[in-house]
């Protein structure tokens, strides 16, 4: 619920200030980028738990035809027995999953986006409660997507590093 903060225009010698409330309220998301550059996303309130990872690999698998190529990082929810249980029913046919190196965000193209969505798309937003920020992430989200050239410019960067 805080806040990203950039530098803004202000009066001289007047600082801006931002007051929002304090709280750990908070969205937790996981998204996918295509290397055409399409923009899939789950946002939800709690934590996302290994069942939400498996429910956002059936929504990937029902909106995106051939064969997927999944790169992710080493996140304990991503190797979690509910991952596993969907690629033993038949998810390995179409998915193949390949883990991230320790630290490599050049090779992560969500990261591009996700830095893009919080410095640029919801700088300096302040958000009341978590429907309000759901709104502006939303938007923002929208926003992005119809940035043609941003989005799969993100797929070639880490396309091209690898």
């Amino acid at each position: 619920m805080l806040p990203g903060l950039v530098r803004t225009d202000a009066p001289r010698g007047r600082t801006p200030v931002v007051r929002v409330p304090l709280s750990n309220d908070h969205l937790s998301a996981i998204s996918a980028i295509t290397p055409d550059g399409r923009l899939r996303l789950l946002v939800q309130d709690r934590a996302i738990r290994g069942p939400d990872v498996v429910r956002f690999l059936r929504h990937l698998l029902r909106h995106l035809p051939g064969k997927l190529l999944v790169l992710w990082d080493g996140a304990p929810i991503h190797r979690g027995r509910a991952v596993k249980d969907c690629l033993a029913a038949g998810g390995a046919e179409r998915i193949r999953l390949e883990q991230l190196p320790g630290y490599a965000p050049e090779l992560n193209g969500d990261a591009g986006v996700w830095s893009q969505l919080k410095r640029a798309e919801l700088r300096n937003v302040c958000c009341r409660d978590l429907a309000h920020l759901r709104h502006h992430l939303r938007r923002a989200t929208a926003r992005l997507r119809h940035k043609r050239r941003v989005l799969p410019g993100y797929a070639r960067h880490a396309v091209s590093h690898v």
